[in-house]
C-alpha cells in the first residue's frame, strides 16, 4: 500500500514537474512572441519613415528611383515601391534586386486591387493604410503573400499622390522575426481561421509541441502571428532507486514552492482583476457621457449609470432589448428601426457623429449626439456595437441664447446705421417733396385761372389748362413714388426678420442696398459701379445680415474717399466665382474704394469690438460684418489696392440646386 502511495506520490511529483516546465515553455513562448510582434510594429513604423523621406523636398524620378533602390537594398522585407499620382497611376517604380517577380500590372492597377483597396481607405482615414494580403507568383514557379502598403502623399491640405510599398510576409518573417528565433522555434502568419500564409523554421515531428499566437494589428487588415516551439520531455535518472529518492526529495520541495508560486499568482491575479473591476466601476460612475453596447443581433448587452440617469431607465430595463428602444420616440421609432438596419448592414457611421432625439421613461425629449464605433474582440472579429451619447441640450440653450443676442445685436446695429443715415434720408426727401409742393401749386393756380376766365376762352384755353394740371399729377405722382421707395428700402432693411437662410442671387443682393449706397453716394461725389460674373450659382445665406454687411462695408468704403483731396471717386462693388471643388462651391463678393486705404497699426485692432477711427462710431460695424460672415462658414478679409484704396473681400457657400 505504501509503494502504491509512493509510486502515485511520484507520479504525481513528475506530473506536475513536467506541468510546470510545460508552463514556463509556453510562458518563454509567449513572452517570445509578444517580442517578435514588438519588433515587426517597430521596423514596419522605421519602414514607413524611410518611405515618407523619399518624396521630401519634391525629388525628380531617377533621383526617386535611386533613393528607392538603396532602400529596397536595405530593407528586404520590401519587394517594390511604387509611387504613382492621385489617380492611382504609376509615376515611377523600383523592384528588389534579390528576387524577380512577374508583377501582372493590370491587376496591379485596377481600383479593386490589393493596392486600390489600401489606397482608398489611406485617402479616406488621411493617414497609411494596409491590404489584406495575396498570393503573387514568382517568376521561379514559387510565390509568396504579399501585403500592400499605401502612404498618402498631401500637399497644402491636398491630396497629390500615393506611396504603394509591397510586403512579402515570408520575408518580414527571415529578416524581422528570425534573428531572434530559436533552433526550437517556428514562426508563421496565419489568418483568424489559423490558414497559414508565412511559414519560418520547420518543427520536429513527435516531440511535445506549444503555440502562442498574437494579433498584428495594422490600420486596414489584422494578422496572426503564430510561434510554435518543441520541448523533449524531461529524462529521468539512469538509476532508478536513486532517482526515486531523488525524486521524493525534489518532489516535496518542488510540491511546495509550486503551490507557493500559484498560490502567489492566483492571489495576485486575483488582485488584478479586483483592481480592474474596481478602475472600471469608479469610470462608469465619474462618465457623463452615455455608453451602450450592442450585439451584432440588436440586444442591448451593456449601458453604464449615466446613460441610465439619461434616459430614466434602470439597466435591467434596458439590458436585452433590441427591437424597439423604450427611450426612443413613438412617431420615429420606424425611421430609427431603418437607422439601425442600415448600421447593422455594416455602414461605419460617421467618427464625427451624428444628432438625433431620445424620449426619457417620463416622456420628455432631449437632443442627443450619438457617436458609434465597432467592437472588435482579440481575435479580429466584429462581435457589436459600441455607442457614446452625449445630452446636447444644454449647448442647444446655449446656441438659442447665443443666437438670440446676435440678432439683437445685428437689429441695434441696423438701427444704429440708419440713425447716422438720417440727415441724408432728410436731404434725399427734400427734393421729391419740393418738386411736389410745387407742382401742386401750380396746379391749383391753373385750376383758379380757369375758373376765373370769361365763356369766351371756354373751350380751346381751357383744354390746355388741363392738360397741364394732368402732367403736373403725373410729375407729382413720380414724385411721391420716389419718394415711397426711398421710405421702403430703409423700413425693408430695418425690420427685424426671423433668420433664416435661403437661396439668394448675388445681383438681388446688390439692388437691395443700391438705393442707399446712392444717398450718401450722390452727397459725396462718389460714382458707384458694379459687376457680377455671368451665370453665378445663388448664395445660401440669411438675406438680411448680408445686406448689413454689405452696406456697411461700403458706406466705410465711401467714408474713406471722403477726401477734398481725391479728384475721381469710385466705389466698385463685383462678384465672382471663388475657389471651389466637387463638394463645395463659393461666391466671393469685393468692396472696392480709391481711399487712403488703411494704417499698419489700425490694420492690426480693425476687427476688434469698439475700436474704430471715427469719433461719432460705435466700433462694431466690421467685428459685427466678420462674425456674420464666420456664421456662414465664410471668410472675411481685406487688402491695399493698387495704385491706392484698400479692398475687402467675403465668401459665402453656393446654393446646391
Amino acid at each position: 500500500m505504501l509503494g502504491i502511495l509512493v509510486f502515485a506520490m511520484l507520479a504525481t511529483l513528475v506530473w506536475l514537474a513536467g506541468r510546470y516546465e510545460a508552463s514556463q515553455v509556453q510562458s518563454r513562448l509567449e513572452r517570445d512572441t509578444a517580442d517578435a510582434v514588438s519588433d515587426i510594429r517597430v521596423a514596419l513604423t522605421r519602414n514607413l519613415q524611410s518611405l515618407q523621406a523619399l518624396n521630401a523636398g519634391e525629388p525628380g524620378d531617377l533621383a526617386w528611383e535611386v533613393e528607392a533602390t538603396e532602400l529596397l537594398r536595405n530593407r528586404r522585407e520590401l519587394v517594390r515601391i511604387e509611387w504613382r499620382d492621385a489617380n492611382l497611376r504609376v509615376r515611377t517604380h523600383a523592384q528588389s534586386p534579390y528576387r524577380p517577380v512577374a508583377w501582372d500590372l493590370r491587376l496591379r492597377n485596377g481600383s479593386q486591387s490589393d493596392a486600390g483597396i489600401a489606397c482608398a481607405n489611406a485617402r479616406r482615414l488621411s493617414s497609411p493604410a494596409y491590404s489584406s494580403s495575396y498570393f503573387q507568383p514568382y517568376g521561379d514557379g514559387l510565390g509568396s503573400e504579399m501585403m500592400e502598403l499605401c502612404l498618402p502623399l498631401t500637399s497644402g491640405g491636398r491630396t497629390t499622390g500615393f506611396l504603394v510599398a509591397t510586403y512579402s510576409l515570408q520575408d518580414m518573417l527571415l529578416n524581422l522575426v528570425a534573428p531572434s528565433l530559436t533552433r526550437n522555434q517556428e514562426a508563421s502568419f496565419t489568418e483568424a481561421d489559423g490558414t497559414r500564409l508565412a511559414v519560418l523554421g520547420a518543427a520536429r515531428r513527435g516531440s511535445r509541441m506549444f503555440m502562442a499566437q498574437q494579433l498584428l494589428d495594422l490600420s486596414g487588415t489584422t494578422l496572426v502571428l503564430r510561434m510554435d516551439a518543441w520541448h523533449s520531455a524531461p529524462s529521468l535518472f539512469p538509476n532508478v532507486l536513486t532517482a526515486l529518492v531523488t525524486a521524493m526529495s525534489i518532489a516535496l520541495v518542488t510540491v511546495m514552492v509550486v503551490l507557493v508560486r500559484d498560490n502567489r499568482r492566483r492571489l495576485s491575479a486575483e488582485r488584478d482583476l479586483a483592481d480592474a473591476l474596481a478602475f472600471r466601476k469608479a469610470m462608469e460612475d465619474s462618465l457623463v457621457t452615455g455608453l451602450r453596447a450592442r450585439d451584432l443581433e440588436g440586444r442591448i448587452t451593456y449601458v453604464n449609470p449615466a446613460f441610465c440617469a439619461m434616459v430614466g431607465f434602470s439597466a435591467q430595463e434596458l439590458l436585452g432589448q433590441s427591437v424597439t428602444a423604450p427611450y426612443w420616440p413613438p412617431e420615429r421609432v420606424e425611421e430609427y428601426r431603418q437607422r439601425q438596419a442600415i448600421r447593422f448592414a455594416g455602414t461605419v457611421p460617421p467618427r464625427e457623429g451624428f444628432e438625433s432625439e431620445f424620449m426619457r421613461k417620463d416622456g420628455t425629449r432631449f437632443p442627443v449626439l450619438i457617436i458609434e464605433a465597432p467592437l472588435i474582440n482579440a481575435l479580429g472579429q466584429h462581435t457589436g456595437w459600441m455607442s457614446a451619447f452625449l445630452d446636447i441640450s444644454e449647448q442647444r440653450r446655449v446656441e438659442e441664447i447665443s443666437r438670440a443676442s446676435q440678432e439683437r445685436l445685428q437689429a441695434t446695429a441696423r438701427l444704429a446705421t440708419v440713425g447716422e443715415m438720417a440727415s441724408l434720408l432728410s436731404h434725399e426727401l427734400n427734393q421729391p417733396l419740393a418738386a411736389i409742393s410745387s407742382y401742386a401749386t401750380g396746379s391749383i393756380n391753373l385750376l383758379e385761372a380757369s375758373a376765373a376766365a370769361g365763356p369766351e376762352d371756354a373751350p380751346a384755353a381751357r383744354a390746355g389748362q388741363l392738360e397741364d394740371v394732368r402732367m403736373a399729377m403725373q410729375h407729382i405722382a413720380r414724385q411721391a413714388e420716389r419718394a415711397g421707395k426711398v421710405i421702403k428700402s430703409v423700413h425693408d432693411f430695418v425690420r427685424r426678420r426671423d433668420q433664416a437662410r435661403e437661396a439668394v442671387q448675388a445681383q438681388q443682393l446688390l439692388d437691395a442696398i443700391l438705393p442707399l449706397v446712392s444717398l450718401q453716394a450722390r452727397k459725396l461725389g462718389v460714382r458707384v459701379q458694379t459687376s457680377v460674373e455671368a451665370h453665378l450659382p445663388p448664395v445660401l445665406c440669411d438675406r438680411t445680415m448680408v445686406e448689413q454687411v454689405l452696406l456697411n462695408l461700403a458706406r466705410n468704403a465711401m467714408q474713406a474717399m471722403d477726401d477734398p483731396s481725391l479728384p475721381r471717386r469710385v466705389l466698385d462693388l463685383r462678384v465672382r466665382r471663388a475657389a471651389s471643388n466637387q463638394h463645395s462651391g463659393w461666391v466671393e463678393f469685393a468692396v472696392t474704394d480709391v481711399g487712403t486705404g488703411i494704417a499698419a497699426d489700425v490694420a492690426e485692432k480693425l476687427f476688434t469690438p469698439f475700436f474704430t477711427t471715427r469719433t461719432e462710431g460705435m466700433g462694431l460695424g466690421l467685428s459685427l460684418c466678420r462674425t456674420v460672415i464666420e456664421q456662414h462658414g465664410g471668410y472675411l478679409g481685406f487688402a491695399p489696392h493698387e495704385p491706392r484704396g484698400t479692398v475687402f473681400t467675403f465668401t459665402l457657400p453656393a446654393a446646391t440646386l
